[in-house]
């Protein structure tokens, strides 16, 4: 299994395909396996590039300051990737933006997939939805991870206002038990430590530096913060296309086939 050691930790990374480098960024909620049904789609076409970020998945850390930002970067140069398409779901959708404003130069197109923004303090949110993240941060705080996980899969996977029958609640089952597999993996890493060091200045006064090719990916059913996020990032990026689809946080996994469509349309 390849892996690169960084300072203070140690990588876990895939690559396979020739071509334009593409580099797939996780979910917080997720590690690089989420990114599946899209490595088999881009790989015949892109030089593509999936892999854990600290304190998820097979990485490793050590209980140190450290910056995904450069995490990335020496992915990339370990690599020889000069300039690299970045996707990125939820936390790694911040990650892909952050690292775009730190090193311009390295990145070529920008889809942010229901992205998190750095630096952003206050956002219209939705008092029901709050009150089930609440209950997942006390789950957290008391060592309840099976809890937390299975709240988790509740806001992020079934996501709030979709009609659930039969047919969705079967549709949905393979992505829980996905999200709950990776969820486990990351309880591992608990108590490795580690500190991220934020993006100074932060994105969220930053946008309109945001100069190149932006898709905008969002989820109907997903939590009311997280959308208005996305409509953040269209109005503070020129140029920046949004499109919205009938699932919740990872549109990735619920609509593999729309979002690849989506995307290879974007990147030709």
């Amino acid at each position: 299994m390849p892996f690169l050691d960084v300072s203070g930790g140690r990588l876990y990374y895939e690559a396979a395909g020739q071509g334009q480098a593409v580099v797939f960024v996780h979910a917080g909620i997720a590690d690089n396996r989420m990114w599946q049904p899209q490595w088999e789609a881009f790989s015949p076409r892109f030089r593509v590039v999936r892999y854990d970020t600290r304190t998820y998945g097979r990485t490793t850390t050590e209980d140190v300051p450290y910056s995904n930002r450069a995490d990335l970067l020496a992915v990339l140069d370990h690599l020889g990737i000069e300039r690299a398409v970045l996707i990125g779901c939820s936390r790694g959708g911040q990650i892909a933006a952050d690292f775009t404003l730190e090193h311009p130069q390295r990145v070529s197109a920008l889809v942010l997939v229901c992205a998190g923004v750095g630096g952003v303090t206050s956002i219209e949110s939705d008092p029901d939805q709050d009150a089930l993240f609440m209950d997942a941060e006390a789950a957290e705080e008391a060592g309840d991870w099976a809890k937390v996980i299975e709240l988790d899969v509740r806001a992020w996977v079934d996501g709030f206002g979709r009609p659930m029958d039969a047919a969705t609640d079967a549709r949905l089952e393979p992505i829980r038990a996905l999200v709950r597999e990776m969820e486990w993996a990351s309880v591992a890493h608990h108590d490795e430590g580690g500190q991220p060091i934020v993006l100074d200045p932060p994105a969220a006064g930053r946008l309109a530096e945001l100069r190149l090719p932006v898709l905008l990916i969002a989820g109907d059913y997903d939590e009311m913060a997280t959308q208005k996020l996305g409509e953040l990032y269209a109005s503070g990026v020129a140029g920046a296309r949004l499109v919205r689809l009938p699932t919740a946080h990872l549109p990735n996994l619920e609509m593999p086939d729309e979002f690849n469509r989506l995307v290879l349309d974007f990147l030709t």
